[in-house]
């Protein structure tokens, strides 16, 4: 099987888990989210952390129970799953900072020559990741009414936007966009990538009837420019690791970081915009 048809069959399968979670149901989404943030953190922990010895192990479950910890708090919050939300999250957030600075109490015991190094990244993957998806949920409901038309939306626009950018740049592209982080990437290809992607975020509003057409356009430009950011930073990082793919979880196409490095950077600002006008 070649590489490029092994590409579009992964990407196939792949696209159609991810709609029929989304259109199963609140709780196949909340499953499949919870899955998707513990895969790519557990591939940045084991990009960023070192993995010589036991205790590197476990610190690698540690900072991933920790990094998911605001996606469950987020789930908990908006599937409504406690009697007084008010109680939950001011317990939780008492709960949460002891909870963090168990990762300082743990690099004492370790021995490790980088102890706040790792402190560090264990605290960036669960910004970086956690938080984000965490943040998504914010977007899927609203007063425990469940909008699987707008995850999809922006799903696609992001996969729009990136599809085009390839396309549109493979043929026409000739000025490097960010040559030092991503050589590949050029100025056409991400002017293609936008005029797709902003198309499509017109076509959105005659299909869906959630937001007003200056809503699908704004988020189809939030996809555009932060999305576009977040491919680059996620490029900054294999590169000051010197690797490739973040995994291989998904052949032709890399690990779960891989294919939502751009989705992970474009939601703190797509969930803004929602809620500002909501």
């Amino acid at each position: 099987m070649s590489g490029l048809t092994q590409r579009a069959i992964t990407g196939f399968v792949f696209v159609l888990i991810v709609t029929g979670c989304i259109y199963a149901g609140p709780i196949s989404f909340v499953i499949l989210i919870a899955i998707i943030t513990g895969g790519a953190l557990w591939e940045f922990f084991g990009l960023v952390l070192t993995k010589q010895h036991r205790r590197d192990m476990i610190r690698r479950m540690l900072a991933l129970g920790l990094g998911i910890v605001p996606f469950f708090m987020s789930t908990i919050v908006q599937l409504d799953l406690v009697r007084n939300r008010e109680s939950f999250i001011a317990i939780s957030a008492l709960l949460f900072f002891p909870l963090t600075f168990s990762v300082f109490i743990y690099e004492l015991y370790t021995k490790s020559e980088r102890p706040f190094v790792n402190v560090a990244f264990v605290m960036l993957g669960m910004v970086y990741i956690g938080v984000p998806f965490a943040l998504l949920l914010f977007v899927a409901f609203d007063e425990q009414v469940y909008y699987p038309n707008i995850i999809f939306s922006l799903l696609v626009m992001n996969w729009v936007n990136d599809s085009g950018a390839y396309l549109v740049g493979s043929k026409l592209g000739k000025t490097p966009l960010f040559p030092r982080i991503s050589p590949k990437k050029t100025w056409e290809g991400s002017a293609g990538g936008m005029a797709l992607t902003l198309i499509f975020g017109m076509l959105l509003h005659y299909t869906f009837q959630e937001l007003a057409l200056q809503d699908w356009l704004v988020l189809a430009a939030i996809v555009v420019v932060f999305g576009s950011l977040g491919d680059l930073v996620e490029s900054m990082l294999k590169r000051s690791v010197q690797i490739k793919d973040s995994g291989g979880l998904l052949p032709g196409h890399g690990g779960l970081l891989d294919r939502f490095d751009a989705f992970i950077f474009l939601l703190p600002y797509a969930t803004a915009y929602l809620l500002w006008i909501r």
